[in-house]
């Protein structure tokens, strides 16, 4: 009940948010019925052996399959060959994983069925790059694309034009058998597009704009980048293309299961739910000074929802790097509330990655409580000089509230809760 410790609630509802979308649980109700043909089974993200291993637990009979994860986030699997690579920035294994994955659809028939496992993560995990391109640019690109505070939406978009797999290439590629894309979404609005850069999904952008978001942020790339952009040649598969004509597409788990499962343990914890939105996008630091406000004016006002009660979002953020420290959305997130609530009592928060992974650091994120910033200054941080300096990692290992769950082998995007015990003003 409310009695429970604050802290002990937001870590409950973020274990909760992540069970909500284990494969285990959403896999089983979306089996495809057994071909005549072949059953192939690829995937890529991080929650891609997870989903490899829930699918063949119910679905033994398969001839062949191979997805590539994220280092660290393999399951072991009988019938399904489980690759790792690197993420955020492609490394080789993946490009390796991708070359193996075209080699296992060629020749495919119509009375063959692909199934295709797709979750967050999977556009750096399948780094193929279009003909005249380099893993080396490839890299270069998306190490420039994360830095810019480009969208998820923005950095995709680029993404499917350079790409030889992703923009619904490798729906193409196994045309003329049937693919049955079962999907864990972790972008904004769920928009199969956008997941993992939709590799078997049609795409409506286009090379142009590619080349305006790569004006739009400044980002400077290789000649031969922006002549497969000019030139049309990196145009990605668009809906009326036959070869997807057999291709079907299936949300399994999305950001607003994740949230509703946490509002049921903040519910039976005594706390009112308020689900502000799961598809919340903007600077973290934005988010976080915006989210200060709302809090405020719960506890003072009683608006828009009265205390005790839990703000619950989800979404995906972005990060303008201008420091040099450690940093990631959801600490940035944090960190920029903290400033932004001062102290104030009774309001605690969490946020995290639902992968476990925030940034680049095996950290899922962190919680805050009224005292954090009492704590830090004693340590010696200054926390505006740590928001500025991008350290919101360095910040909260520091005060001792990071939030590390190892790999959970699903996401589902970014969690925040604010919880808020009392009005403390006047209604």
């Amino acid at each position: 009940m409310v009695g429970t410790p604050p802290e002990q609630v937001l870590a409950r509802m973020f274990e909760a948010a992540i069970e909500a979308a284990q494969p285990h649980h959403c896999i089983p109700r979306y089996i495809p019925d057994r071909p005549k043909g072949r059953l192939i089974v690829i995937g890529a993200g991080k929650a891609s052996a997870a989903m490899a291993a829930a699918f063949e637990s119910v679905c033994p009979e398969i001839d062949a399959g191979l997805v590539v994860t994220r280092y660290g986030y393999g399951v072991a699997c009988k019938h399904i060959d489980i690759v790792e690579a690197a993420h955020p920035v492609p490394d080789n294994a993946g490009l390796a994983a991708s070359k193996r994955i075209f080699e296992l659809i060629s020749n495919l028939g119509e009375n063959d069925t692909v199934v295709c496992l797709i979750s967050g993560g999977g556009s750096a995990l399948l780094p193929l790059p279009f003909a005249g391109l380099t893993l080396d640019d490839k890299q270069e690109i998306n190490r420039a694309l994360l830095k810019s505070g480009a969208t998820i939406s923005e950095m995709n978009c680029v993404r499917r034009h350079l790409s030889a797999i992703k923009g619904g290439r490798l729906a193409a590629a196994c045309y003329p058998a049937k693919v049955v894309t079962l999907a864990i979404s972790d972008v904004p609005g769920d928009n199969p597009m956008d997941i993992a850069s939709g590799p078997t999904v049609a795409d409506t952008t286009s090379c142009a704009d590619a080349l305006d978001i790569l004006a739009r942020y400044k980002i400077d790339v290789p000649a031969i980048v922006t002549d497969i952009l000019e030139s049309g040649r990196g145009e990605s598969i668009k809906p009326s293309d036959i070869r997807l004509a057999r291709s079907e597409f299936h949300l399994v788990a999305t950001p607003r299961m994740a949230l509703e499962a946490a509002a049921s343990v903040a519910m039976n914890s005594g706390y009112t739910a308020f689900i502000l939105g799961d598809s919340i996008e903007g600077e973290a630091r934005d988010v976080g000074l915006v989210m200060s406000g709302i809090a405020h004016s719960v506890a003072e006002h009683g608006t828009p929802v009265t205390a005790p009660c839990v703000l619950l979002s989800g979404g995906e953020t972005t990060v303008t790097v201008g420091g040099s420290g450690r940093g990631g959305r959801n600490v940035e997130f944090l960190l920029s509330l903290a400033v932004g609530l001062n102290g104030s009592p009774g309001i605690y928060a969490i946020a995290g990655d639902t992968d476990g992974v925030d940034g680049a650091e095996e950290v899922a994120g962190a919680i805050l409580t009224p005292d954090t910033l009492a704590r830090a200054w004693a340590k010696g941080l200054n926390p505006r000089k740590e928001l500025d300096n991008n350290n919101g990692h360095g910040f909260f290992e520091t005060t001792g509230d990071q939030v590390i769950t190892g790999p959970t082998l699903t996401n589902v995007n970014d969690f925040r809760a604010i919880l808020i015990n009392a009005n403390l003003g006047h209604s």
